[in-house]
């Protein structure tokens, strides 16, 4: 189940490499380390951490090797059910997703999808939620990122 379920993750990894509505951060620390800075930064918020997916620990349980990246699945329940009750829909992009990667020059990347896109995705333009979530969400990602 966790093959399959990294799998999906890589796929949508791979298909929101080409959305426009990314948000992309370089960051001076290790894969590993931005996402637990990151980590760290959303429990001190009282955000609920639903999961946290270590892409290159799940490869080598297949005996296989890549750089490292890292998922984390969170959100606070108050402020998604607000934008779900706009679209139940919007479900399928919440709760939020953050992404560590190390590339192949060995940069490390923090990305996100701006929650901004969810107006254009679901009919959840009137909601106020989502710029709350979008500048939120960029405060918390600028800490991780920040020396």
């Amino acid at each position: 189940m966790k093959i399959i379920s990294t799998l999906i993750l890589l796929t949508l990894t791979s298909i929101a490499a080409a959305d426009p509505a990314l948000v992309k951060k370089a960051s001076p620390y290790s894969a590993k380390e931005t996402m637990d800075r990151f980590e760290n930064i959303v429990k001190k918020k009282g955000m609920t951490i639903f999961a946290r997916i270590d892409h290159k620990a799940n490869a080598r349980k297949v005996e296989m090797d890549m750089a490292p990246a890292e998922v984390l699945i969170f959100g606070n329940p108050k402020v998604g059910t607000k934008i779900m009750k706009h679209d139940p829909a919007a479900g399928l992009d919440l709760p939020l997703r953050v992404l560590t990667y190390t590339d192949y020059d060995g940069k490390t990347w923090l990305m996100y999808h701006d929650p901004e896109g969810l107006k254009d995705l679901y009919k959840v333009s009137e909601c106020v939620a989502i710029e709350k979530v979008r500048g939120a969400l960029g405060k918390l990602t600028d800490a991780a990122v920040a020396r």
